[in-house]
């Protein structure tokens, strides 16, 4: 059967109205990250403003829940029109044993239903050096990235393996997330290794998912695109 992971990703003071949507479709999961925009620093000295803040919220469902929640989040919390978030599917091969399925799909029959492999953007996953964001999306932008979002975490090397290729695998790291037109995916990561990779202060590393559906990303004209412009999704105003 077709089961996507769907993840939302909205300014921090929306994820409350976007797990609303969730729970009123009976999803049985709903998980909130906090995060942070990636505005660039001329835009935000400029204006005299901080990153954003950002929640990204994510559950498990199937093809037609997948369809009925974009729908939900279209209509009451406008998630189609850039500004007010983003929105995607990310398709899942597996799941971790029959109680785990029978939870996640609330004990559905199974059929016979796949997912397209179609994919038109992919989610670029950068995991770096705590602190160095800026750098992967000063790497990542004139490629064709047009915003991300940045989690925290922590590396858990094994102690004998602390470093692979230079990186410190046992210490504070964050996590970008880039969403990107399929065509412009292995610009945008060569750009990531060649800039902020292993070797340099950022010590990034990235792979790519497939995204079968997308919602809310900023559309750059045809003016703008061969300007080599290009805008995240914070410089547009957020919805109410």
């Amino acid at each position: 059967m077709e089961l996507n992971m769907v993840m939302a990703i909205v300014n921090r003071n929306r994820h409350e109205a976007m797990e609303d949507v969730i729970h009123s479709l009976k999803l049985p999961l709903a998980m909130t990250l906090y995060a942070r925009g990636t505005a660039r620093d001329e835009h935000l000295s400029l204006y005299g403003l901080v990153p954003t803040e950002k929640a990204l919220i994510f559950t498990v469902a199937d093809g037609e829940q997948t369809r009925k929640l974009m729908r939900a989040a279209k209509l009451r919390m406008f998630i189609d029109i850039p500004g007010n978030g983003v929105m995607m599917s990310v398709p899942l091969k597996s799941v971790g044993g029959g109680r785990t399925m029978a939870y996640l799909t609330d004990n559905m029959t199974m059929n016979n239903d796949k997912p397209s492999f179609d994919f038109q953007h992919e989610l670029i996953c950068v995991i770096l050096n705590e602190g160095f964001s800026d750098m992967v999306m000063a790497a990542a932008r004139p490629a064709g990235a047009t915003g991300g979002t940045v989690l925290a975490g922590k590396g858990t090397g094994a102690r004998e393996a602390e470093k692979f290729l230079g990186i410190s695998l046992a210490s504070e790291k964050d996590v970008v997330l880039i969403v990107a037109d399929s065509d412009k995916k292995a610009a945008i990561m060569k750009a990531i290794v060649k800039e902020a990779g292993p070797g340099t202060d950022a010590g990034a590393i990235c792979f790519s998912l497939p995204v079968s559906h997308v919602e809310g990303l900023r559309r750059l004209s045809a003016e703008d695109a061969e300007d080599g412009i290009a805008r995240d999704t914070e410089d547009v105003p957020q919805g109410k």
